[in-house]
């Protein structure tokens, strides 16, 4: 489905903006670290090569530009810890939700906390393995559901928990929906490369600190089946994203709560991807999300 082994999308030391093949170090493998890439031409989920110009990486942008990308689903309550520590059934069925484009953002912009949700208590951190999906397809069943994807990234669910759960009898998009609030990347690692999402370690440090620490073995639905699932009577299209939930440890289900407040730095980490580094502001006037 695709040339490159790790999608990025940057902007080089000449002011362009391209999609690339992270070049990294040969220390590591977190693709926050790549300080070059190979220019990829040609449309990224069609017909594309990897070309051998190499561009240095100023500034690594949001995986995919705002005309590449699709609809953004979510799931909710998909670990089994995580469901635990919220005191909740396991769902029978994925629990999904959308988020807006807008909510999109790089993996080290700000996200920026807007005026109503600076009211109260409720700022939370979620890390989540992410899909992009490849290719489109419909009613696709769970031995090929994996065929469909075109790699895979990190990102944080950023919560509001008192406008998600506590008013208005719950506003799941509204308290998870504000501009920023979905960061992921640093890039996009090809399908090819990770057999088996199911086995990968999950993590949030706050300040420093780590928060969460999970393994996608824990999901309740898999991969495989929530795409299968999702993709009942529904086409998913090249350039969708789906969160697919969050492990134990999140903010309001520590014992105190341990809500994010201006100035912290989270940090989310997938195995074999890499991490996202991003501040919370308070927003100002003219504060924008880079997409």
């Amino acid at each position: 489905m695709s040339d490159f082994t790790r999608l990025v999308r940057f902007m080089a030391n000449d002011g362009q903006t391209y999609y690339g093949d992270a070049i990294l170090p040969s220390d590591t493998i977190d693709i926050s670290q790549a300080t070059a890439a190979r220019i990829i031409e040609g449309d990224i989920f069609g017909e594309h090569h990897v070309t051998d110009q190499i561009e240095d990486i100023e500034h690594l942008l949001c995986p995919l530009a705002p005309a590449d990308v699709g609809t953004v689903r979510c799931l909710g309550l998909n670990y089994a810890d995580h469901a635990r520590e919220s005191k909740m059934p396991a769902p029978k069925f994925p629990v999904l939700f959308y988020k807006p484009a807008t909510s999109l953002a790089g993996p080290s912009d700000a996200i920026p906390i807007p005026d109503m949700a600076q009211e109260g208590a409720g700022l939370d951190y979620e890390c989540e393995l992410v899909i992009i999906i490849g290719k489109q397809c419909t009613n696709v069943s769970e031995d090929d559901a994996l065929d469909c994807i075109m790699g895979y990234s990190v990102g944080n669910d950023v919560s509001h928990r008192e406008w998600q759960i506590k008013h208005g009898g719950g506003q799941w998009s509204l308290g998870k929906s504000f501009d920023g609030w979905a960061p992921f990347g640093p890039g996009i690692v090809s399908s090819r490369n990770i057999s088996n999402p199911q086995s990968l370690k999950i993590w949030t440090k706050l300040n420093g600190d780590i928060l969460q620490s999970g393994d996608t073995a824990d999901m309740i639905f898999s991969v495989k089946k929530s795409i299968a699932f999702l993709s009942r009577g529904v086409t998913l299209m090249p350039g969708d994203i789906i969160f697919t939930g969050t492990p134990a440890g999140v903010g309001s289900g520590r014992t105190p709560p341990v809500w994010l407040k201006d100035g912290d730095i989270v940090e989310v980490g997938l195995e074999h991807v890499g991490t996202c580094t991003n501040k919370v502001e308070y927003a100002r006037a003219n504060a924008v999300a880079r997409i």
